[in-house]
C-alpha cells in the first residue's frame, strides 16, 4: 500500500535509437508506396499505437474507410478495356490523396511524437553529483483545485506575541547632544570667520 500521496511512478519506457525510428519509418513508407496507398491504413496504425491519442484513432479509421471506398471503387468499374477520362481523374486523385496524406501525416505526427521531451528524456543530459545538487523529480499531475482547497493560515494560539520595541537607549540620547553642540560651535565659528 502507498497510502496518501503521489502513485507509484511507471517505469519510463526507453526511446527507440534514431537508426531504429528511421528504419521503421522507411519501412513504413515503402510498405504505403509500394501497395499504391492500400496498406497506408498499416502507417496510420503504428503511429495510433504509438501516440495513443484518440486523434489518431479517428484518423486510423477515416484511412480504412477511405481505403476500402478506393478497393470499392476500382473493383465496381465494368470489365472494358478502357476507363473514361472521369473515373481515371477520380481514381487516381483518391489514391494520390490518401498517399499522400497518409505518408505526410505519419512522418510528421511521429517526428513530433518522439522530437518531444517526455518526463524521461534519455537525450537531455543529467547533472552528476559533482557538478548539481540532487532535486527530486518534479510530479508528473496536477491535482484539481476543487479536490484540495487549501484553507487560510489560522494563528497559532500557543506562540509568543513580541515585546513591543523598546526606548533608544541613553547613549544614543548622549550621541544626538553631543552632535548638536558640535552643530553649534562649527556654526558659531563660521560665523565668527564670515565677520572678520
Amino acid at each position: 500500500m502507498h497510502g496518501y500521496g503521489y502513485p507509484p511512478q511507471q517505469p519510463p519506457t526507453p526511446r527507440p535509437s534514431s537508426a531504429t525510428l528511421t528504419a521503421l519509418r522507411v519501412t513504413f513508407v515503402v510498405l504505403t508506396v509500394l501497395s499504391c496507398g492500400f496498406l497506408g491504413w498499416v502507417a496510420m496504425l503504428r503511429l495510433a499505437v504509438v501516440t495513443r491519442r484518440p486523434r489518431d484513432w479517428w484518423l486510423l479509421a477515416v484511412t480504412l474507410v477511405l481505403t476500402i471506398g478506393l478497393f470499392a471503387f476500382f473493383a465496381a468499374l465494368p470489365d472494358e478495356d478502357e476507363m473514361t477520362d472521369t473515373q481515371a481523374l477520380v481514381g487516381v486523385g483518391w489514391l494520390i490523396a490518401l498517399l499522400v496524406g497518409v505518408i505526410t501525416y505519419y512522418l510528421i505526427m511521429e517526428a513530433r511524437h518522439y522530437a518531444a521531451p517526455g518526463p524521461y528524456d534519455t537525450r537531455t543530459p543529467v547533472p552528476g553529483p559533482a557538478t548539481a545538487p540532487y532535486r527530486p523529480p518534479a510530479a508528473h499531475h496536477q491535482v484539481p483545485a476543487q479536490q484540495h482547497p487549501t484553507p487560510p493560515p489560522t494563528p497559532n494560539p500557543y506562540t509568543v506575541p513580541a515585546p513591543p520595541p523598546t526606548p533608544a537607549p541613553q547613549r544614543l540620547d548622549q550621541v544626538r547632544a553631543e552632535l548638536d553642540e558640535l552643530s553649534d560651535y562649527l556654526r558659531k565659528e563660521n560665523k565668527e570667520g564670515e565677520g572678520r
